[in-house]
C-alpha cells in the first residue's frame, strides 16, 4: 500500500518528507538497515546478518506496495533516507486480521528530533483505515526512550518476552510486548 506523503519539520527545523519507498530506494534502504543495525543493540539483526541483495529488497518493496494491508514509510531529507517504519499484519489468519505489528529504525544522528514520533503516528493514523483495531510492537526493555515514546502514543505494556535477544557476548535482553487499541 501507499501512504500519502507528509511533510514534517523536525526539532532542528529541517523539512523531512515521510513517504512510501519505491523499489528504486532498495540500495539506500539496505544501507540504512545495515547502519541502523550497527548503531544500536535494540534491533533484531547485526549488520553482517543483512545479506539481502538489491534485487531481493526491490522485490520486498514491490510486495509491500502491492499488499493492501501492509506498508512502509521512510523519512527522506533532501533525498537521503534517514530511517524507516513499517506496518504489517500480525498473522495470516482471519482471527488475527484485526492486529498489526509496527516497527521502526532511524539513524542515531536523528534520534530525539521528533521523526520517530511522526513516523509512528502516521502508521497509527493509517492502521484503522486498513481494518486494524489493535497495534502491537516489541521493544527491548532497556530501550527506555522508545518505551517512553510508545507510552505517549497510547501503547501499554501487556507482557514480557524473556531472552528476546541474545547478544554476541552471550547476554540476553528481555523485551516488552506493547499494545494499543485503535
Amino acid at each position: 500500500m501507499r501512504f500519502a506523503p507528509r511533510s514534517f519539520t523536525d526539532r532542528a527545523g529541517r523539512a523531512v518528507l515521510l513517504r512510501t519507498p519505491e523499489p528504486a530506494d532498495a540500495a539506500a534502504l539496505l544501507d540504512c538497515l545495515k547502519r541502523t543495525s550497527g548503531e544500536t543493540p535494540y534491533l533484531l539483526r547485526d549488520p553482517e546478518e543483512i545479506t539481502l541483495t538489491v534485487a531481493q529488497e526491490e522485490a520486498f518493496l514491490q510486495n509491500m506496495l502491492d499488499d493492501p494491508r501492509c506498508g512502509m514509510l521512510v523519512a527522506d531529507l533532501d533525498g537521503q533516507i534517514l530511517g524507516s517504519a513499517s506496518l504489517s499484519m500480525a498473522g495470516p489468519c482471519r482471527r488475527m486480521a484485526h492486529r498489526c505489528d509496527l516497527a521502526i529504525a532511524l539513524y542515531r544522528d536523528f534520534w530525539g528530533q521528533g521523526l520517530g514520533r511522526a513516523m509512528m503516528q502516521a502508521l497509527l493514523d493509517t492502521a484503522p483505515t486498513l481494518g486494524y483495531t489493535q497495534a502491537e510492537l516489541q521493544v527491548v526493555c532497556d530501550n527506555h526512550t522508545a518505551i517512553g515514546l510508545y507510552k505517549k502514543l497510547g501503547f501499554a505494556e501487556c507482557g514480557r518476552l524473556p531472552g528476546y535477544l541474545r547478544y554476541p557476548d552471550g547476554s540476553l535482553a528481555d523485551a516488552l510486548w506493547m499494545i494499543r487499541p485503535l
